[in-house]
């Protein structure tokens, strides 16, 4: 399967679980797109990083440009990334230890994930002068956390660092350190789901950025289920299972600003059909807050509340719990007589287009269509792009369409987060 989602199917009795995606690309793809089409990173620097007070261009609600001023922002590129894989949208975090502005640290290629909350960082990525503090159980034990996919999962601790984020600092955030090696010891019920992401190579990024619609990383459920497979207390000897109050869990970084803290707004450009090497970005933060964040003629899509999801529709057939997804690098839906070639993706004969019809709760609808193309001839034709605008592969699920990054392009996508005021109403959804 190419694309990772977390094993909600594992915890059906917890509350508010969100869709996680992380990365949605497997190692075994990984693999395949080196070795069979030969594909080499792009050599055009890291991630994106907080611009300051560079001048952000920005659209009005009529669609003219202009300038302003301001630091609610940060820079991104699309790219192979350090795992050579397309379609990978990256930013640069800075985290710090707790009160310490010297001793930072800046964290490139990071992925952007609209499917996710919370920040997680590779353990390989953070330089070992940085000694983040370990966040605790209530019994004084290491807090822990199992993040499960469908295929595989990620392991490793609970640790607080500032967070440098659009010209402001998030005091003693909860971030999980993924792969540390003083936390080689799996519970089983963790491990049980398929193999450890808990390197590079297997994560596809040095981390990720969760800027879903969810304020925490599993919610209530986690609050009052003991066994819910989020969390452990670990000692010496073993880890258990522990609940762990929506406060302390996993919080989305946005939330926690001072200001511009209703959502995040990604603007990526239209790319060539046949894609590119590199394309650049921007994450705004806020929603209707400055005056680069203005919804401007957006369509609202309310999205469901316990979920985060969205009907949506391909070529008449109804997929009630699909989703739009940034950390996802293809468009996943149903194609039953399209073929699947060797990377996994889709390689149809000729180009097709598929028509997706989206529908919030609040009945607002629109749709779209999508371009799909030979993934195999894009590889051997393009070794060196890092953005594949029409690349799309089977989903994993019967009742799921995933419209990942390709959807992304030539869109200004705006992600509302849960309980959260903005000038549509409250938060979940998410507008275009």
């Amino acid at each position: 399967m190419i694309c990772d989602k977390l094993n909600t199917e594992l915890t059906p009795d917890l509350g508010k679980i969100n869709n996680f995606s992380l990365r949605h690309v497997k190692l075994w793809v990984s693999i395949l797109l080196t070795t069979i089409f030969c594909l080499i990173q792009v050599a055009c620097g890291g991630g994106g990083s907080d611009s300051g007070n560079a001048p952000v261009p920005t659209a009005g609600a009529g669609g003219t440009s202009q300038t302003t001023t301001l630091k609610n922002f940060q820079s991104l590129i699309v790219e192979t990334g350090p795992a050579n894989l397309v379609n990978v949208l990256t930013t640069t975090v800075t985290i710090c230890n707790p009160g310490d502005t010297t001793r930072c640290a800046s964290i490139d290629h990071v992925l952007v994930d609209t499917g996710s909350t919370g920040l997680r960082i590779l353990s390989s990525a953070i330089p070992a002068g940085l000694q983040l503090p370990q966040k605790t159980t209530v019994n004084g034990s290491a807090l822990v956390e199992c993040t499960q996919f469908a295929d595989g999962y990620s392991w490793g601790p609970i640790k607080a660092a500032d967070l440098k984020l659009g010209g402001e600092t998030i005091s003693s955030l909860s971030i999980q350190i993924i792969g540390d090696p003083n936390f080689r010891a799996v519970p089983s019920d963790c491990s049980s789901t398929g193999p450890s992401e808990n390197t590079v190579a297997d994560f596809g990024s040095n981390g990720v950025i969760g800027i879903g619609n969810f304020i925490a990383d599993c919610g209530s459920g986690c609050a009052t289920n003991t066994f819910n497979r989020f969390y452990y207390s670990c000692n010496a000897t073993d880890c258990i299972p522990t609940a762990l109050p929506v406060a302390q869990q996993l919080q989305h970084p946005v939330a926690l600003l001072a200001n511009h803290n209703n959502g995040v707004l990604l603007r990526l450009p239209t790319v060539p059909k046949e894609g590119a090497i590199s394309a650049p970005g921007t994450m705004i933060f806020g929603i209707g807050t400055a005056p680069n964040n203005g919804l401007g003629n957006a369509g609202i899509y309310n999205l469901d509340s316990t979920t985060g999801t969205v009907p949506i529709s391909v070529n008449g057939v109804f997929y009630p719990n699909s989703f739009i997804d940034s950390g996802s690098n293809a468009v996943f839906f149903s194609s039953p007589n399209t073929p699947v070639c060797a990377s996994g993706f889709y390689c149809p004969a000729s180009p097709f287009t598929s028509t997706f019809g989206i529908r919030g709760s609040n009945g607002t609808n629109t749709s779209t269509n999508f371009l799909v193309s030979n993934a195999d001839t894009f590889f051997r034709l393009h070794p060196d792009f890092g953005v594949a605008p029409s690349l799309a592969g089977n989903t994993f699920g019967t009742q799921s369409v995933d419209l990942g990054l390709p959807f992304f392009f030539g869109r200004n996508v705006y992600t509302a987060i849960e309980g959260k005021t903005t000038p549509a109403g409250l938060g979940p959804y998410v507008a275009f």
